[in-house]
């Protein structure tokens, strides 16, 4: 029961500290020691003592040492399991401490990884939102672009589609389509009308009516002919033509009218490009070929000064037929022609001005049927055509440019290069 009660007693929540217990383990072993020590004394002097006392006198004195040692050992026990106690609740609250260490270090290091995993987080997020805010821009960039080039090409498409109308409306074909749809419907109104005005004959008595006397049938002379212009500008006898030729050139070179009525020349005219004019006119008499400048514009400008001096000279009985191989050429010298000439598309027809034609067998009956009629067909003809049909040159003027024969040796080499 004692050892229980220091057993409690030393689980008790204020335990006193190791150096308190062992004085009070010293203070009972001072005690017991004079105990020890008398005890001792007590059993020598027993011993001294006569052998003749008694046992009965021995016995109570032996039990008494024997309660005390086993008292002694009660509270060596008592002790030693007090310091037992006291070593492990040392070693317990060291351990308490060392986990409480553990504990703040953890919290720490959780702590500072979740304040580095929210920070690569951020990092992250805002590192997708750019890359994301990037590849948006872009697509936006590129969708504007594509937007742009289709409403330029749907622009592009309208301009030609309204062009090619307008060339179908002042071309052969389109007027003679629109010419057929009209007799068409008049053809229509016809079969119509003569039905209905048959129908209504025949429901009509009709009266003998005398034969009037048939008067004498006059032959009515036929209208006069436009004479025929056969111009010769290198012979001797047209000498004040070849001065107004040269007076035109003139103006032309010096005194350039930007601002001048239709189909006179509006553009500015070099030395060089009066020279090969006055060597069309007066070298090779208005039939001949010339070389080319290097580019279609220059070859323009030079057909241009020519369509203007006939102009000048015959008036509206000068036509111009234009061959060339491809309807880009042909729209090439479309606009070439009304930039120097200062015309509108209108003089651009079957019947008008100028006349565009891409074989040179529609050009020839075009250019006979202009001769029957008593007009002056002008024919000129572009650099790409490499063969000149011998029908052309049975007319009075044609003008055709001559490709550079270097140029016509590297586009050779090529080819062949190709091959």
């Amino acid at each position: 029961m004692n050892s229980d009660e220091h057993q409690n007693q030393d689980r008790q929540p204020e335990q006193e500290p190791p150096v308190e217990a062992s004085q009070n383990l010293e203070e009972p072993l001072a005690a017991i020691e004079p105990a020890a020590e008398l005890n001792i004394n007590q059993t020598t002097d027993i011993e001294t003592t006569d052998a003749t006392v008694e046992p009965t006198a021995i016995e109570p004195a032996a039990e008494e040492d024997e309660n005390a040692v086993a008292e002694l050992e009660q509270v060596v026990a008592e002790i030693q399991h007090q310091e037992q106690a006291s070593q492990q609740e040392a070693e317990l609250e060291q351990r308490v401490a060392e986990l409480q260490r553990q504990e703040q270090a953890l919290r720490q290091e959780i702590a500072t990884l979740q304040a580095a995993q929210a920070k690569m987080l951020q990092e992250q997020l805002t590192q997708t939102q750019a890359a994301m805010g990037r590849l948006v821009q872009e697509a936006l960039s590129d969708m504007e672009q594509r937007k742009q080039a289709l409403q330029i090409a749907v622009e592009q498409l309208e301009r030609r589609r309204e062009r090619i109308r307008d060339e179908m409306k002042r071309t052969f074909a389109g007027t003679s389509q629109e010419l057929a749809i009209r007799v068409q419907g008049f053809k229509d109104y016809l079969v119509g009308s003569l039905q209905d005005l048959a129908a209504s004959a025949e429901q009509l008595d009709l009266v003998k009516v005398p034969e009037p006397q048939q008067k004498p049938v006059v032959e009515e002379a036929p209208p006069p002919t436009k004479q025929q212009i056969q111009p010769k500008f290198a012979e001797q006898g047209f000498q004040s033509t070849a001065k107004q030729i040269r007076g035109l050139l003139d103006q032309y070179r010096s005194r350039p009218d930007y601002y001048g009525p239709p189909w006179q020349l509006r553009r500015t005219f070099e030395p060089v490009h009066a020279e090969r004019v006055s060597n069309w006119f007066f070298t090779q008499g208005g039939r001949g070929a010339l070389r080319t400048m290097g580019s279609r514009l220059q070859n323009i400008l030079i057909s241009s000064a020519v369509i203007s001096v006939l102009s000048t000279l015959y008036g509206d009985r000068v036509r111009a037929l234009i061959l060339a191989n491809s309807p880009e050429r042909l729209g090439e010298w479309r606009r070439g022609l009304q930039d120097c000439l200062g015309i509108s598309r209108s003089e651009f027809g079957p019947d008008r001005g100028v006349v565009l034609f891409e074989s040179a067998e529609a050009l020839v009956l075009k250019a006979d049927r202009l001769v029957t009629e008593g007009d002056l067909p002008l024919i000129i003809i572009d650099e790409t055509e490499d063969k000149i049909s011998l029908s052309l040159l049975q007319f009075p003027m044609w003008l055709a440019f001559a490709p550079d024969p270097q140029q016509m040796a590297a586009a050779e080499r090529f080819n062949s290069s190709n091959w």
